[in-house]
């Protein structure tokens, strides 16, 4: 169908309604695809809120600060199945378009800013034995959720920009206790951190998938 809509585009130049009728269906092409599409979302979420909460009951039991080498957990787990979730919707013959491919962009940039932050908090770790890991918790609260925010407003998904809002939130809080120099102390931020997670992806991600088995 695109490649019919692309050589009418060659034969005559669009007005500017038209133009905008072909952005809202690629759209809604689009969105139509990314709500069946939770599972992803979903794995994230669960992987997130697992792997805090294993830390946390390690950490408390044995007072030991090295099993928080555990968060990689959640890159190794989730960097892993993520390219196996999505090569399966592509054998489902999804076929992508403009606007999937800015998403996909848009999560590909937050993935490589996610390693390259880890690459510099291990450098400050190894070389100046300074921890800065606290940086990374606020990445996850507020680039995660301004990714989500946006991805939810260009879909008019209201479950995106809700959990974004709420994770993004959490992330300006724990953002203002780290320069203020408050302690993160795990038994009232550990909870905060799933609870952001839990509305970032848990909640919609169910949601979406709700949604896709209404429109079957």
């Amino acid at each position: 169908m695109f490649s019919k809509l692309f050589l009418k585009m060659e034969d005559r130049k669009l007005t500017e309604k038209e133009s905008l009728e072909v952005i809202t269906s690629m759209i809604a092409r689009t969105k139509q695809r990314y709500i069946g599409n939770g599972n992803i979302m979903l794995m994230w979420g669960y992987v997130c809120v697992a792997v805090c909460a294993l830390v946390w009951i390690m950490v408390a039991a044995t007072h030991n600060p090295s099993w928080n080498w555990l968060w990689f957990l959640i890159w190794i787990i989730g960097g892993t199945l993520t390219p196996i979730m999505s090569r399966k919707l592509k054998t489902d013959g999804n076929v992508k378009n403009y606007s999937d491919r800015i998403t996909s962009q848009i999560w590909s940039v937050v993935g490589f800013c996610g390693i390259a932050l880890t690459a510099v908090c291990l450098g400050f770790l190894f070389i100046e034995g300074i921890d800065t890991w606290s940086s990374w918790f606020v990445f996850a609260l507020i680039i995660v959720p301004f990714a989500e925010i946006a991805q939810g407003i260009v879909f008019k998904e209201k479950s995106l920009i809700f959990g974004g809002c709420v994770g993004l939130a959490i992330g300006m809080f724990s953002l203002c206790c780290i320069i203020g120099r408050i302690t993160l102390y795990a038994h009232w931020f550990m909870p905060l951190f799933m609870l952001a997670f839990v509305c970032m992806m848990v909640i919609p991600g169910h949601i979406l998938n709700h949604k896709a088995k209404l429109q079957r």
